[in-house]
């Protein structure tokens, strides 16, 4: 089981190489906004190479929806495509690429990549306004369908995908290089059928599906039971200026958890919202993060746990909600999860991270689209500091490196640095958030963006003090909304972004 599945795991690792090396588009190429995996045939997942856990959920739901939709239909050489939120997705910009593998006429598993395009066409380039109203201004959905059939790409289907999305030859260069990845992982998941057979690879995966689920359960055991709650919330939902409260009460019985979302505000109007299979991400990832890093990430986590959702709210949203900014709300359920973790396992508690996605987009029509995700500080610990300006819980994509940023766009980066004093006070402080100031180079740009923890600061623990909030702003004085859409911008201008530092962990009176 160790040597088959790391084996595949592998496979896994390989295919996302070879998808950052062989895209076009920098969000891909540099900022390695994408993941890989390997799934079996039920759609189970096995094996996720270690990308982006928000990821996790779009290839799983997109995996069991291909299963239900075509069933006995799926023949080799067939190739799917989907990013619908609402059926299996989780938001526009990420497109789920399957493919299937046979051996011996039997289909085995399914090699799959997900890559978040600059933009999938809709109102405002790169589908991810934190105040777009409706999935239909955030870009074109796509079901699971075949873009190729035994072999045969469709390509009046990726012509009509592309013609519908800003840089079309960019995402026509990205899709392909997409397909040639899972090409690759099939080579390889092949080369381990012919050396180990069909039998023992499949008994493989089934035993570390149990394996996954048995090693989860001893972590649970260990947790005293009981009911622990912690309640955080988001600033806005990106079109009104009401807070949005996300609750999580987490009860520990034996060897299974119920996670209870039951005070979770309501349906966002803007683009918050989270459909089930990025809930699920959210929820795996804390499972692994805080229980037990080790932890084989595949779906044998899934069978340890209940999970409760209220009807229409913002994480059991209903169509045709957006959810385009679906990562600030994802981000936030992570930290309120650790947050009520923290009273099970006071040994283990960490103090709150900045929490948010921090995501830009800056655009000119028929030329270019800009995306990045800004890191931030992370929660302090009872033994460490807090990381400095990092990534957090479900986003883990590089920054855009400076030298690449201004070779590839009409934009001047006139600062980039660590905020002093940014993180929370303590024992052991906060992590430092960034500052990012960005120079219009040139004429018809635009700006959208979607952030949060401009009003909440991030939480400090057992006597640490809060992080600092973060903000936009224009030409360093005019402050901004965390949540913008198409902000024309003049030559010259200035864009400051500045992130959440992390909350400080202790009384800082007893700092070294």
């Amino acid at each position: 089981m160790e040597v088959v599945c790391n084996r595949l795991k592998s496979i896994a690792q390989l295919m996302g190489e070879i998808l950052v090396k062989s895209s076009f588009s920098a969000n891909i190429k540099e900022r390695r906004d994408c993941s890989t995996a390997i799934f079996d045939a039920k759609g189970q997942l096995v094996a996720q190479a270690e990308h982006i856990p928000l990821h996790l959920g779009s290839m799983m739901g997109t995996a069991s929806e291909i299963m239900k939709r075509f069933g006995p239909h799926i023949f080799p050489g067939d190739v799917f495509i989907c990013n619908d939120p609402f059926a299996g997705g989780t938001h526009l910009p990420d497109v789920t690429i399957i493919t299937p593998y046979f051996y011996q006429g039997q289909m085995q598993n399914f090699a799959a990549n997900i890559a978040h395009h600059a933009d999938i066409g809709g109102a405002q380039a790169g589908g991810i306004a934190g105040n777009a109203r409706n999935i239909y201004e955030e870009g074109l959905r796509i079901p699971p369908l075949k873009l190729a059939e035994k072999g045969k790409l469709d390509q009046a289907l990726l012509d009509f995908v592309v013609t519908n999305c800003r840089m079309p030859q960019e995402r026509k260069t990205d899709f392909r290089a997409q397909i040639a990845t899972n090409d690759m992982g099939v080579k390889h998941i092949h080369q381990l059928y012919e050396k180990y057979g069909a039998s023992t690879v499949q008994a493989s995966m089934e035993e570390v599906l149990s394996y996954t689920q048995r090693r989860l359960q001893k972590k649970i055991e260990k947790i005293p039971d009981g009911r622990y709650c912690f309640e955080d919330p988001l600033d806005n939902d990106g079109v009104t200026d009401a807070p949005i409260p996300i609750k999580v009460c987490i009860t520990v019985c034996g060897k299974h958890l119920t996670f209870d979302f039951t005070g979770t505000g309501p349906q966002s109007k803007g683009a918050l919202n989270v459909v089930r299979s990025a809930l699920m991400a959210t929820i795996f990832y804390v499972l692994k993060a805080f229980l037990d890093p080790q932890l084989p990430a595949n779906a044998g986590m899934e069978k340890v746990m209940d999970i409760i959702v209220p009807p229409q709210s913002i994480i059991n949203p209903q169509l045709p909600a957006a959810v385009g900014a679906r990562t600030d709300t994802c981000q936030r359920i992570a930290g309120t999860m650790i947050g009520a973790f923290n009273q099970a396992l006071p040994q283990k508690a960490v103090a709150g991270s900045n929490d948010a996605s921090t995501a830009v987009v800056f655009s000119k029509e028929g030329a270019f689209v800009y995306v990045e995700a800004v890191g931030g500080g992370a929660g302090a610990s009872s033994k460490s500091d807090g990381l400095d300006g990092v990534q957090v819980h479900v986003t883990n994509t590089s920054n855009l490196p400076v030298e690449v940023l201004e070779k590839e766009f009409p934009i001047q980066v006139n600062r980039y640095q660590m905020i002093p004093d940014s993180g929370g006070k303590g024992t052991y402080r906060g992590g430092l958030g960034l500052v990012r100031e960005l120079q219009i180079l040139d004429v018809g740009i635009v700006f959208s963006s979607h952030a949060d923890r401009h009003l909440y600061p991030p939480w400090g623990w057992e006597g640490g003090q809060d992080g600092k909030t973060g903000c936009f702003k224009r030409n360093r004085t005019q402050k901004l909304p965390s949540k913008n859409a198409n902000l024309a911008l003049r030559k010259n201008d200035t864009i400051t972004i500045q992130t959440p530092g992390g909350g400080g962990f202790g009384d800082p009176q007893k700092r070294s």
